[in-house]
């Protein structure tokens, strides 16, 4: 993944106390919004609820550090207020793709860095679940497709979704490339777009025994895409509403998924010391309703502990082996991990 960039914070995710009118109440959150912006001078403008409760603040695309630091403080000082976090951008986990032949898929046969997966084969190959890839959208795929369930698109702004709206129905991969070094942030490099989302889902669950491409590993699950990185990433609010659909939870103004996961791939990642309290209570609300959270440790060759949402609680961390089972020279690190795999 490398050294991950500084994008500017737009939005704060603020949770009331259960008790104040604010957490039940959108016009109180509104008039909050609205006292607030009075206090620090800036545009604040509540945007929507979230699944968990919180509410989405928005600050301009113009906000500078400091307003930010202003803005959370004055929330801070309401003792009404529970907690406030910035809405912070994640960024897909890039690998290597594979090869389109299975002879060539060492990292699932090979001996001494391989996952032994034939063996496993012959207890399951994953029917009867769905693996929920909150990702980058999808690609049409002649590999995928007889594997692949109705989704959804969490982005809810539409120059980030380059779809001409926001969320809706149609997870379709339309993009993440960046034109220009230095538009998604400080340190931000122009690139191609890396259909991440769907070189992951061909990994779970491309279409196996059909004479062509490579094989899923879960080749027996159903793989459903949920939308929420496109231009620059993908913000915590989008990602947390993602997990929450994605296990079976309530979104508002998103209808029902119907058809569950049992498991939620998060192959992506941002900069934060801490989990955020946004992605924690939509982690704990999917663990709860029976739903495994599997997240990608990062690829930046440091401390996971620095990394969400590898660092929250009740999800699965995987970090990277190399062909020689070794710690991939890219792999993060840490207590955080739980499982390492090629």
């Amino acid at each position: 993944m490398g050294t991950l960039p500084s994008a500017p914070v737009e939005k704060v995710i603020v949770t009331y106390k259960s008790q104040a009118a604010e957490a039940g109440s959108n016009t109180a959150a509104k008039s909050d919004a609205a006292e607030k912006a009075a206090k620090t001078g800036e545009k604040l403008a509540f945007e929507r609820r979230l699944a968990g409760g919180a509410a989405l603040v928005d600050l301009g695309d113009s906000a500078t550090k400091q307003d930010v630091t202003e803005v959370m403080d004055a929330f801070r000082a309401d003792p009404a207020v529970a907690s406030v976090e910035p809405d912070i951008r994640a960024y897909a986990m890039a690998v290597t793709p594979n090869d389109t032949e299975y002879a060539k898929q060492w990292d699932l046969f090979e001996a001494t860095g391989g996952m032994n997966v034939p063996a496993a084969w012959d207890k399951t190959t994953g029917s009867g679940v769905t693996v929920a890839v909150i990702d980058t959208g999808y690609a049409a795929h002649s590999d995928l497709a007889a594997n692949t369930v109705a989704g959804y698109d969490f982005i809810s702004t539409s120059s980030d979704a380059r779809d001409g709206n926001g969320r809706d129905a149609d997870a379709k991969d339309e993009g993440d490339w960046n034109a220009t070094d230095g538009e998604c942030g400080t340190g931000s490099r122009a690139s191609n777009s890396s259909w991440h989302g769907t070189h992951v889902a061909g990994t779970i669950g491309a279409v196996t025994h059909n004479t062509k491409g490579i094989a899923g590993i879960a080749y027996g699950a159903k793989v459903q895409h949920v939308r929420v990185l496109g231009k620059c990433g993908g913000s915590s609010s989008d990602i947390a509403d993602a997990i929450t659909w994605a296990s079976g939870g309530s979104v508002p103004g998103v209808p029902a998924n119907a058809t569950p996961a049992k498991v939620i791939n998060l192959s992506l990642g941002g900069a934060s010391s801490t989990c955020p309290s946004v992605y924690q209570t939509a982690i704990n609300g999917a663990v709860q309703r029976g739903t495994t959270v599997v997240v990608a440790a990062g690829n930046s060759n440091a401390n996971t502990s620095g990394f969400t949402p590898a660092n929250c609680s009740n999800v699965i961390t995987v970090a990277s082996t190399s062909r020689e089972g070794n710690r991939s020279y890219y792999s993060n690190y840490g207590t955080a991990v739980d499982v390492s795999a090629p």
